[in-house]
């Protein structure tokens, strides 16, 4: 059975006219219909009810437009992943980030997984970890890097890269000469809390919970839509926080913030790649998966 006359059987049963077909696969609509009665013959069936300027499909032809439209598909994936395979990759795609991997780590990656493959196009949105899923969901994006998992089963998380939480205080903080404080002081100092949906806060809830200490105990004096904003406000002695270590590394080196150990509380958290259960990638997005996987330090040489 021909491709091409598969295609413009799909273009007739989709514009649901023979002329409009044509048009869109520019060819005359002669050609079109000898397709159509090619197929019809080779099948012994007819496919299409001639009702006017119009046609509508009989059951044999819906039955046989499932099967060309994942035909086709298959074919045009075998292209892509043979072009894949040689290296000759194209195209783009679109991937979330929450906001640690999105702003520190996926730029990276991305440049060097550029540099491989020259003639694509990559779109990152950075948003929070409950966002990112849910664009994942709606299929707006294809994959997404988070920093926390979100119960959905229509979603899977891999974990990909490790991330070690700190709490940050201004050098001239009380508690930045100590070596480290009791779990039960961070109740006694005002604190800053990233917002509802973010993957910092959900990790430091948890490990809070996990330690022995109630949310519920901090004084939250402030949320914050974004890190920077956390940092800012930290700087500005407006309180403490607990923050990804990648994002303050700079202000640690230059002496402008300070990690300080809390005594029994683990902060390692993890990034996850989130992809739906039940959609299959595009060989470009499953390549940079493999890319994500190959690196998973989430460091680039």
């Amino acid at each position: 059975m021909d491709l091409r006359r598969l295609e413009v059987f799909c273009k007739v049963y989709e514009l649901k006219s023979f002329s409009r077909a044509a048009e869109a696969s520019l060819l005359s609509q002669p050609t079109v219909s000898e397709h159509i009665r090619y197929l019809e013959d080779l099948l012994e069936v007819r496919l299409f009810d001639r009702l006017g300027r119009e046609v509508a499909p009989t059951r044999a032809g819906e039955l046989l437009h499932g099967y060309a439209k994942r035909i086709l598909s298959l074919t045009q994936e075998a292209s892509r992943s043979l072009e894949l395979y040689r290296g000759k990759v194209s195209g783009s795609i679109a991937l979330g980030g929450s906001t640690i991997p999105g702003q520190y780590i996926l730029p990276i990656l991305i440049g060097s997984f550029k540099r491989r493959y020259q003639d694509i196009r990559i779109r990152l949105v950075i948003a929070d970890t409950r966002e990112v899923t849910d664009m994942v969901l709606d299929g707006s994006i294809e994959i997404g890097v988070v920093g926390a998992k979100i119960r959905n089963s229509k979603l899977v998380f891999d974990q990909l890269f490790d991330d070690e939480l700190v709490l940050a205080v201004p050098t001239d903080h009380p508690w930045a000469a100590r070596p480290a404080i009791r779990l039960e002081e961070l109740a006694e100092a005002p604190f800053i809390m990233r917002e509802p949906g973010s993957g910092t806060r959900m990790a430091t809830l948890s490990s809070l919970e996990d330690a022995g200490l109630d949310p519920e105990s901090l004084q939250v004096i402030a949320e914050m839509g974004s890190t920077d904003a956390v940092r800012q406000a930290i700087k500005s002695g407006v309180g403490v926080s607990i923050l990804s270590g990648r994002a303050i590394a700079d202000d640690i080196r230059f002496g402008i913030l300070r990690p300080v150990p809390v005594e029994g509380l683990s902060l390692t958290r993890h990034f996850y790649l989130v992809t739906h259960k039940g959609r299959s990638l595009s060989p470009l997005a499953q390549a940079f998966v493999d890319f994500l996987k190959e690196n998973h330090s989430g460091e680039v040489p």
